[in-house]
């Protein structure tokens, strides 16, 4: 992974420092998982525990810190997305956009990205022959604590914040009135992590403007986990779901690939094999509610760091 130094953004921009040797686990161990609003109280056995706005140690233990800001923008036209990520010293950053009228596939990662910036309420990429400016008011979100062996990982999920586009994809520019799905991630996860993700945002049949956020591997206790349903701006935590091996469904939500984000790296002691599909979903959300339109990626990502 490659890529200029950078922090992920928020309320508060993360900040990490030197290592840390983990002490006091019983204690805030005992308290996890746990999930809330971000701005709310966190239960006082945590107080002690590096977690943002504050700073968070650059490793924990033998754990180098993973971290990541992810932008994922929809509208019924296009879906992109927009990332930048670190696993200890390694940076990253990568993006893709799926012109769904003409059927046109841009992406770059590593060397290939551009310039990828993102900043508190926006996201930004120069390419050449791409250009995304995404801009959005961030909300204080649902945050999850959750442990990680001995460690522990943090989270926290925006959506759906109106947004605004522009992009361009070739020659063709234009401005999209969309919503975005914000993911800030700071975690010492273990050596070897897999997870399973779903990410969208659409309406109900009833007319309901909906936002989905659901996962299988990490972060997903039987409560106080990540997983999310947001109708009309209103969140709740659904019972886990069960996703389909080839990634076309999760729950009772169907899932049609559009284009496909695909990437394998191997960094000496760093590896990754990575999958996000973008495209349609159809069926019933977590909770009973059918959607009449929805539209998002699906992800697979394993992971040795």
């Amino acid at each position: 992974m490659v890529g200029s130094e950078h922090t992920l953004p928020g309320p508060s921009a993360l900040a990490y420092r030197g290592a840390s040797r983990g002490g006091g686990v019983a204690a805030w161990h005992a308290a996890l998982p746990y999930r809330g609003r971000f701005t709310a109280a966190r239960p006082a056995a945590l107080s002690a525990l590096p977690l943002p706005p504050g700073p968070m140690p650059a490793r924990r233990g033998t754990r180098p810190l993973k971290a990541w800001r992810y932008v994922l923008f929809v509208h019924p036209a296009l879906i992109a997305c927009v990332a930048r990520t670190r696993v200890g010293p390694l940076r990253d950053a990568f993006w893709a956009a799926w012109d769904r009228e003409r059927c046109v596939w841009r992406r770059g990662a590593g060397p290939a990205a551009g310039r990828v910036q993102l900043a508190p309420g926006g996201a930004h990429v120069r390419a050449p022959g791409a250009r995304i400016e995404l801009a959005f008011a961030e909300t204080a979100g649902i945050e999850c604590v959750s442990p990680s062996g001995s460690a522990y990982g943090w989270t926290r999920k925006q959506a759906p914040l109106p947004a605004r586009a522009r992009v361009r994809l070739g020659r063709r520019e234009r401005d999209l009135a969309g919503h975005v799905l914000v993911d800030d991630t700071a975690a010492y996860y273990e050596r070897h992590t897999r997870w399973l993700w779903s990410a969208g945002i659409g309406r109900t049949r009833e007319g309901r403007l909906a936002a989905w956020n659901l996962v299988s591997g990490v972060n997903d206790s039987a409560r106080e986990s990540e997983r999310t349903v947001w109708l009309d701006g209103t969140a709740f935590e659904p019972p886990p779901a069960r996703f389909a091996a080839d990634l076309s469904a999760v729950g009772e939500l169907r899932f049609q690939t559009e284009a496909e984000l695909a990437r394998r790296l191997s960094l000496g002691l760093v590896r990754s094999d990575y999958r996000q599909p973008m495209g349609a979903f159809s069926g019933r959300l977590p909770g009973g509610e059918e959607l009449a339109e929805g539209l998002g990626v699906m992800e697979r990502h394993d992971a040795w760091w």
